[in-house]
């Protein structure tokens, strides 16, 4: 209760300057406040008024200024001074907040790694170094605290791209007591003991050629495999679905010449089909009549295998000429030599000389 009874925050910059700031519309209720300081002791305190203010939103919301020795005083007055809302007396060195590490540096050794800095002008028992890294294939970091000012790991990978960073903390309850530590030393990146820009420069990018090139064989490999399978489907498709055929193209006529006339078409090819029965019926009967004369001729008189048929106008007109045409008839189911093989002949079989 009373003056004592409200947060602010405190931070000792390694024992070099003081920030002092709270929480202004939810003390105060937005009223300008004003703040004093003194590193003095006693009655006779001189009091000096805040020459930077930290603003939030137009109103004072902090003072930062110059520390002066190890016991602080503040008080926190209204806007023109004449009441003071909060004072309060502390030990300054109790709220460091110490600098980054200066000078670091990493030692590998295989697997384990090193890591140093420079140790700071005063209260080194108070400080430790703290080391964080991670892999690019680690979601968060991994701590390792150590003695300032050196921090040793070990059990690093070498095939892997690593990110490094420290800081100091300052030991609670022993030196402080709030828990402050340094800002983080700029990130760095190792692998195998090598310094890299980033982790990704362990990754070899692919030049234009290969990436041409896998492009077109994983675009020929497409091609092929729907070529195969493309294949195989008709396959399929004709033996599950087979092809219905046109009826057009039988009845082409029906629709073209006949206008769909069914019995005219009807008519038309019935002539059609008896005249081309008609004549190849006309060969056939002079070729059967002959060969029926021949044969009779045979029975009568035993004769080679063969008989030479000639016209009867050639032979009244003793035509030497139509003498010579003749056609060899073929005895029925008869063996005739030729070119030294035995040939079977039949009826429907004839030679044209």
């Amino acid at each position: 209760g009373g003056k004592d009874a409200i947060n602010i925050t405190i931070i000792n910059f390694n024992k070099e300057k003081m920030r002092i700031t709270w929480a202004t519309r939810e003390l105060f209720h937005n009223e300008n406040v004003s703040f004093f300081y003194t590193f003095g002791e006693g009655k006779h305190k001189v009091w000096k008024p805040c020459t930077a203010y930290l603003l939030d939103q137009d109103y004072n919301s902090g003072c930062l200024f110059k520390r002066e020795g190890p016991t602080l005083a503040i008080s926190i007055r209204n806007s023109n001074g004449s009441e003071e809302l909060f004072s309060k007396q502390l030990k300054s060195d109790f709220y460091i907040k110490p600098s980054p590490p200066e000078n670091v540096t990493f030692f590998w050794e295989e697997d384990t790694v090193t890591v140093s800095c420079d140790k700071p002008e005063r209260n080194v028992h108070c400080l430790r170094l703290e080391l964080q890294y991670k892999s690019k294939f680690d979601k968060e970091w991994q701590s390792r605290t150590a003695k300032c000012c050196s921090v040793r790991e070990q059990g690093f990978d070498p095939r892997k791209c690593y990110s490094f960073r420290v800081r100091l903390n300052r030991r609670v309850p022993q030196c402080n007591v709030v828990n402050y530590s340094s800002d983080w030393e700029a990130e760095t990146f190792w692998m195998n003991g090598t310094l890299l820009d980033s982790c990704d420069d362990d990754v070899t990018p692919q030049s234009e050629t290969e990436i041409v090139l896998s492009c077109s064989l994983a675009i020929l490999l497409m091609m092929l495999i729907l070529s195969i399978l493309l294949c195989k489907w008709q396959r399929v498709r004709t033996s599950v679905l087979p092809a219905i055929p046109d009826p057009k193209y039988p009845f082409a006529d029906l629709f073209n010449y006949h206008n769909g006339n069914l019995q005219e078409w009807l008519d038309k090819s019935d002539h059609v089909m008896l005249q081309t029965k008609l004549e190849y019926e006309e060969p056939e009967s002079i070729t059967e009549a002959e060969s029926q004369q021949e044969d009779g001729k045979n029975s009568e008189k035993p004769g080679p295998l063969e008989k030479i048929f000639t016209f009867p106008g050639a032979v009244e007109n003793n035509d030497s000429k139509a003498a010579e045409i003749a056609c060899l008839i073929p005895v029925s189911n008869a063996m005739g030599p030729f070119a030294g093989f035995n040939i079977l002949i039949n009826d429907d079989m004839y030679v044209m000389l």
